[in-house]
């Protein structure tokens, strides 16, 4: 099968009333085009369509801490998310409200995020991982209404000690489990009608969707998106990660992430694909490597680091022959990672990349052969382009920031929120992402690294990832952030930050053979003229290294 398009199963689905795609001789996907009403709603003409198509047919597998499992049917969230919708309106939700939802990966997120659309309330998805302090900046900053939040791990008792400064959360609700104070969301909705009347006021330019951005040059900003965005997210289930409607798609991402409306609902809901959550705690492979053929997923989805804990296990134990289609994103893949992980297991790794600020920007789509390490070629849904230094295109071969142009299509984010407003930075017409790549002869992006990481040593441009993953080859190695260190001789020095396996004690000698082995395996003047051993990185709550930090150490 070259594309979706020649197998009936993909000839029928729900959002091809809005979405018009093109293919060339190959088979592969190069035109994709919108025609959204203006009145578009994912919670009603998705989620309740399914419901009215196929009310039986499955939407979400749900597995507890303890393994207990829970199916649910299109019909069944579309009936409770009218449920939530009558419960929070009566709590005093409204059209415009922001509402943070702190749901880790429990399934009431499915069920109130959906409310929250069918209300026109905006969803402000965020990890149980915050702080009082970080609580405190994110309900000054989105100016919030209202937190529904899980009992675990100390949220409430965080979110309310924030709430002794910032007196502008009114509303506060919990699922599993009941704090005094709190509604519980649980016990109290349920009582309500299964259905709620649409407002005539939607509109597909409301905003939907905020989400407080990594923050890994600074504090966190937040990314505004209307309702238009679930379909930008066609490209991302379908040519992407190329879902089964038949079959389960599984991405670990917990609900504060954006990566998990990228995985785990929007794109594979409009494919009529059942998604899959696991609520644990602690992520350890050899927990996780069993489900694949306990529950059959066909499709995956996961950042290269948990790629590098499982090819850490010996993979001939577990059964995954499930698994048609395997994904990778969040940042740049090592190609030792993709290649131990093939020759384990059949499937290719297929690189995609893009933000929180739009859906998938570049990607290996559906018939495409992969280039391990690189992020793809450009999606068609976007007018993408590697800027200079100069502000002019870069040259095949060069480094040049990852920039687009705003064309109107669903998925870019409407703006950061300043304030009251909602502002989009586009100061030269163009939305710089902060990325940087280059584009080989064939089409193909490959990751750079942040403009803020780029190295400049002794008149030469290191990009950090480039040296990452050469050293990522050692099998000693578990994590490497690559940084420059101010030198009056050279500009910078390239300096490696490492964390080592279990197995490995830190040494001089182990030094010099790292050193030895990037001069032999790349260009001898990107070799770490400094190279320290720590036993963890410093990253965002979000998991992505904070290369800042470590100059600033």
């Amino acid at each position: 099968m070259k594309n979706g398009q020649e197998d009936e199963k993909y000839r029928n689905l729900l959002y091809k009333k809005w979405v018009k795609e093109s293919f060339d001789n190959n088979g592969i996907i190069n035109e994709i085009s919108f025609d959204i009403p203006d009145n578009f709603n994912f919670a009603y003409d998705v989620v309740d369509e399914l419901a009215k198509k196929c009310p039986d047919k499955r939407a979400l597998v749900w597995i507890g801490a303890n393994k207990e499992r829970r199916d649910f049917t299109f019909g069944e969230i579309s009936e409770t998310s009218s449920q939530a919708a009558n419960y929070l309106t009566k709590l005093g939700i409204k059209k415009g409200d922001k509402v943070m939802i702190v749901l880790k990966r429990h399934y009431q997120f499915w069920i109130i995020i959906n409310a929250l659309h069918k209300i026109g309330a905006v969803g402000i998805p965020a990890t149980h991982l915050l702080t009082k302090k970080d609580f405190e900046y994110r309900f000054e900053t989105a100016d919030i209404k209202a937190i529904i939040s899980t009992t675990e791990n100390d949220v409430t008792t965080a979110a309310d000690e924030a709430m002794q400064t910032c007196k502008g959360v009114k509303i506060k609700a919990t699922v599993n489990g009941s704090v005094k104070g709190w509604h519980n969301f649980d016990t109290e909705f349920v009582s309500y009608p299964k259905t709620f009347a649409r407002p005539k006021s939607l509109k597909k330019t409301d905003y939907m969707l905020m989400y407080f951005t990594s923050g890994t040059t600074g504090p966190p900003k937040i990314a505004v998106h209307n309702f238009e965005y679930p379909l930008g997210h066609i490209m991302t289930a379908r040519y992407w990660q190329n879902v089964d409607p038949d079959g389960l798609h599984y991405v670990i991402s917990d609900t504060g992430w954006a990566k998990s409306v990228w995985g785990k609902l929007y794109g594979q809901w409009l494919c009529e694909t059942a998604v899959m959550s696991y609520d644990f705690e602690k992520f350890e492979p050899k927990d996780i490597l069993p489900l694949f053929k306990e529950y059959q997923i066909t499709s995956f989805c996961a950042p290269p680091t948990m790629y590098r804990f499982f090819i850490k296990e010996d993979l001939c134990k577990y059964d995954l022959s499930s698994l048609k289609h395997a994904c990778i994103a969040g940042e740049a893949l090592n190609p030792e990672v993709y290649e131990q992980f093939l020759a384990a297991t059949g499937v290719k790794l297929m690189e995609g990349y893009g933000q929180t600020e739009m859906t998938l920007l570049t990607g290996y789509f559906v018939g495409m052969e992969p280039k391990p390490g690189s992020m793809g070629v450009a999606s068609p849904q976007y007018e993408m382009l590697l800027q200079g230094a100069d502000g002019k295109p870069a040259k095949i071969g060069e480094v040049g920031e990852v920039v687009l142009k705003p064309n109107g299509t669903p998925g870019l984010f409407a703006g950061y929120l300043k304030g009251k407003k909602v502002e989009f930075p586009a100061p030269d017409g163009y939305y710089h992402t902060g990325d940087t790549a280059r584009q080989d002869e064939d089409g193909c992006y490959w990751f750079v690294g942040r403009t803020d990481d780029i190295i400049k040593t002794s008149g030469y441009r290191v990009g950090p990832f480039e040296v990452e993953s050469v050293i990522m080859e050692l099998p000693y190695v578990l994590e490497c952030a690559i940084t420059g260190v101010p030198d009056p001789t050279r500009g910078h020095l390239i300096k490696a930050t490492i964390v080592l396996t279990a197995a490995k004690t830190p040494s001089e000698e182990l030094k010099k053979e790292i050193q030895e082995y990037v001069k032999k395996h790349t260009a001898p003047y990107k070799y770490p003229r400094i190279v320290e051993f720590v036993t963890a990185l410093p990253k965002t709550i979000s998991g992505k290294i904070r290369r800042v930090e470590i100059r600033e150490n």
